[in-house]
């Protein structure tokens, strides 16, 4: 049996439900993989399992932090390495899913010990922005580290501004601390992803989905997170689809129709950019539609 399964794809795949499926017929736990499920109160628009699956599976890595206490990739990485030895040590299989492709990327591959965010810096850097134009920042960027300059361009400017900031905080290169910060996951991992090729059909999941959230009180569910002591929208958690733009509703900056609209559309983005993650991801096997046969063959035998 393989050590470790993945099952990703963009969201409303139905990544879940195969993991649900898989369940019935191998001992398995799952590890969210999914940057608003490790938040308390983040239900409904994170699609979270509800108690009677939690129950049903073993799952981790769900409700595991605050709003305003931030999980990164990097927390991500070193909680799953831990859970995934646990979880074999318990002679059950590790299923990790869920569609943040970076805690996936970071698990992979390393993460580099990046400094956070320091806003004088950024500030500073805002102001010569201002000053001689994000163009003349990004010179300063082909000189500091060209191999950065040539994947982000000036008009990017908050990448183009955190790989200034790095440099100015650590005398090194964004891509000096990436390449140190490069450490395969311990466990082989198996990675499928679900990608329909009907991209008409995945659109139509993803407004019957939001529309399901609204029903089920999504609105009502942001309310209270918003009376949450140490919340603000320019968290991370505040800025996951569908509470970003139920939360401009609340403020009054759009009306329902428009509130619904940008989160239908802003969804159907991150379905694309995980496209685009997906189709660069080496020794993936993908599988059109979440088909139990096919993901138990993987199981069993490490591939279709």
């Amino acid at each position: 049996m393989i050590q470790a399964l993945v099952i990703t794809g963009p969201t409303a795949s139905g990544k879940s439900g195969l993991a649900y499926e898989l369940a019935k017929q191998v001992p398995l736990e799952v590890i969210s993989v999914d940057s608003a499920q490790v938040y308390r109160g983040f239900d409904i628009g994170s699609a979270k399992p509800d108690s009677d699956q939690q129950f049903a599976v073993p799952h981790h890595l769900i409700d595991i932090r605050d709003a305003s206490n931030p999980y990164s990739a990097a927390d991500f990485r070193e909680d799953a390495i831990r859970l995934i030895g646990e979880i074999l040590g318990r002679g059950s299989l590790p299923v990790l899913v869920g569609g943040t492709m970076l805690y996936i990327k970071a698990l992979r591959d390393g993460i580099a010990p990046l400094p956070a965010a320091d806003q004088k810096v950024r500030s500073a850097l805002t102001q010569e922005a201002a000053e001689h134009g994000w163009t003349g920042l990004h010179d300063r960027l082909k000189k500091i580290d060209p191999r950065a300059a040539s994947r982000i361009n000036a008009a990017d400017t908050q990448r183009l501004q955190r790989a200034l900031e790095v440099y100015e905080l650590t005398g090194k290169s964004m891509s000096q601390l990436i390449e140190a910060g490069n450490q395969p996951c311990p466990f082989d991992l198996t990675e499928i992803a679900i990608v329909p090729a009907d991209r008409k059909l995945l659109h139509s999941r993803i407004e019957q989905r939001f529309d399901q959230m609204l029903d089920q009180g999504l609105i009502d569910g942001v309310t209270k997170i918003r009376d949450l002591p140490g919340i603000d929208p320019g968290l991370p958690a505040m800025k996951s689809v569908g509470y970003r733009q139920v939360w401009n509703y609340l403020e009054g900056r759009c009306d329902y129709d428009e509130m619904r609209h940008k989160a239908i559309v802003a969804t159907r983005q991150l379905a694309k950019r995980q496209y685009t993650w997906l189709r660069s991801w080496q020794n993936l096997i993908v599988l059109d539609q979440p088909i139990l046969s096919e993901a138990l063959k993987i199981v069993r035998f490490g591939s279709i």
